[in-house]
């Protein structure tokens, strides 16, 4: 496995784990009202999936190369 690939892979799970965390931010946001929390767990879910995009994408040049 090449050091690309491996770093690609690792952002791709740095990025459902923030995920997870941005979800469990949202739930509790929403139980709470805090529009705050909420707006900082909307925040964290698009850079979730922004890291997951990227990933992929590195990933898929990866293979292509």
């Amino acid at each position: 496995m090449s050091i690309k690939k491996a770093r690609s892979l690792f952002g791709l799970a740095g990025a459902v784990a923030g995920a997870v965390g941005a979800f469990s931010g949202l739930k509790a946001a929403r139980e709470k009202k805090d529009k705050l929390a909420l707006a900082n767990a909307i925040a964290g879910i698009a850079v979730a999936i922004t890291g997951a995009a990227l990933a992929v994408r590195a990933l898929r040049k990866d293979e292509l190369a």
